[in-house]
């Protein structure tokens, strides 16, 4: 695979298939049921050469095979996110999710129209959430033209791809976390609430 199809790999509804024969959910189902076991996956490799994926989960000691569950209420806001991401079902799926967890969301298919939006409300927003991998401008891209804007805003950086791929530029850039996609509500819940608390740092 090249660099540009390792980066999508796992966004829900990418595929390099033609039209009709791929959903482009099979690696996006793979990578959130690892991640819901707090597992890992890596990937290495090489146009013409193939690919091997390594599976990592965590070792349950025997006692801990049944752990009780402990179900505690997610993290909730009324905050106002501004939700970027090309992929329309995936906005659509981060709007919903914020949304019951109180937010009000403002969405967008594309960096250039979320810049837009955000300049027209700078005061209004209080979050935003953006894909990396987007035309004409990517997540890191739009992050600092919107730190430009508003020093200081809380941004947190979304990818398909491993979090150690963007972390550095993260850090240097001022933004908050970067989240992995697929999303699972708990992980997105706890990842927007310590950013729009002031806690920097990387998602679960």
């Amino acid at each position: 695979m090249t660099e540009e199809v390792m980066e999508r790999m796992f966004d829900p509804f990418y595929t390099t298939k033609e039209r009709g024969e791929g959903t482009g959910l099979g690696l996006a189902i793979v990578h959130g049921a690892i991640r819901a076991h707090r597992g890992e996956i890596r990937v290495k490799s090489s146009p013409g050469e193939g690919s091997t994926f390594e599976l990592l989960l965590p070792a349950a000691r025997k006692e801990q095979a049944s752990p009780e569950v402990r179900a505690g209420a997610l993290p909730r806001g009324s905050e106002t996110i501004l939700f970027v991401d090309d992929e329309v079902p995936l906005v659509k799926l981060g709007e919903r999710l914020l949304s019951r967890l109180g937010y009000k969301v403002v969405a967008r298919t594309s960096s250039i129209e979320a810049l837009e939006a955000f300049r027209n409300r700078t005061d209004e927003i209080d979050l935003v959430i953006t894909d990396q991998t987007m035309p004409n401008m990517t997540g890191i891209e739009l992050a600092g033209e919107l730190l430009r804007l508003r020093p200081g805003l809380p941004i947190i950086l979304a990818t398909g791809y491993s979090e150690e791929f963007l972390q550095e530029r993260s850090d240097r850039l001022g933004i908050c976390a970067v989240a992995m996609k697929p999303y699972l509500v708990g992980d997105l819940a706890h990842a927007v609430r310590k950013a729009l608390d002031g806690k920097r740092g990387e998602t679960s």
